[in-house]
């Protein structure tokens, strides 16, 4: 069985007190949670230091939401993945949406900065998805399998093994309009099969495919029982400890371990 992975990606939101706000909330809340869910945040990259200080001795893990293609040099503004790790990240995003359709990220950039979090040893989000344009033009399948192509092309099954996907279709982020449940399975179902024929079938049944896109306490529960999908990265519902806690707790095996609050 593949333990849920929840991820809440705090973009460019709160402040530094709010920030070691919630992360207390949650800690206080962790629970009996054990080994049933996986829990993590990426925190904007000022607070990445504090929220860890915060985190240390939890289970629940950090993320950071970018990183630069190469490992150091002369590029402002930019954080690279031993950066990351220097400051207690485990995790990191890549290729979200936003840095793919509002920072103009290739997919073949998206693909150089996989392979520079995986040698950097930290564990990739790997995000693909289309917009609302490339699904009314019958695009969607061809669009996720050129995202993953690029992404994976230059990968072993080895150096890609802690790989973490999420599906997130960019016309249901931060919209308040869900993928249905058809439409997250067949999707689901498409990146495994690419999975499988990248790599192979132990490598794919083992990968946890996530699904994003307005993920929050109401619809949790329903999005977390189709077929396929593993756990699911969390956007403005992981700004509340409440609803992101509740999303949590939404994990189908939740009562067999414990649940995550107290």
């Amino acid at each position: 069985m593949r333990t849920p992975v929840v991820a809440g990606n705090w973009k460019m939101n709160l402040d530094r007190a709010k920030a070691i706000g919630l992360v207390r909330e949650l800690k206080s809340r962790q629970g009996a949670r054990a080994a049933a869910v996986e829990v993590g945040v990426a925190p904007p990259f000022p607070y990445l230091e504090a929220v860890a200080a915060e985190l240390r001795g939890t289970d629940v893990f950090l993320a950071g939401q970018d990183l630069h293609q190469e490992p150091f040099g002369a590029f402002t503004g930019e954080v690279a993945g031993a950066m990351l790790k220097d400051v207690g990240c485990s995790h990191v995003i890549v290729g979200h949406s936003e840095r793919r359709r509002v920072m103009g990220e290739s997919d073949e950039l998206v693909g150089r900065k996989l392979a520079r979090a995986l040698d950097q040893g930290l564990v990739p989000i790997l995000c693909v998805g289309e917009t609302i344009a490339e699904r009314q033009a019958k695009r969607t399948l061809g669009v996720v399998l050129e995202q993953l192509d690029a992404a994976l092309r230059d990968l072993t099954e080895s150096n890609a093994a802690p790989l973490l996907v999420a599906y997130e279709p960019v016309w249901a982020i931060g919209t308040g309009v869900n993928a249905t449940a058809e439409q997250v399975e067949e999707m689901h179902r498409v990146v495994r099969d690419a999975l499988v024929k990248r790599f192979t079938p132990a490598f794919a049944d083992r990968t946890r495919i996530l699904y994003g896109g307005s993920v929050k306490p109401e619809n949790a529960a329903e999005l977390l029982a189709v077929e396929g999908v593993d756990g699911v990265l969390v956007g403005g519902a992981s700004l509340s400890a409440a609803s992101f806690l509740a999303i949590i707790d939404a994990c189908p095996d939740r009562a067999r371990a414990g649940g995550f609050r107290t």
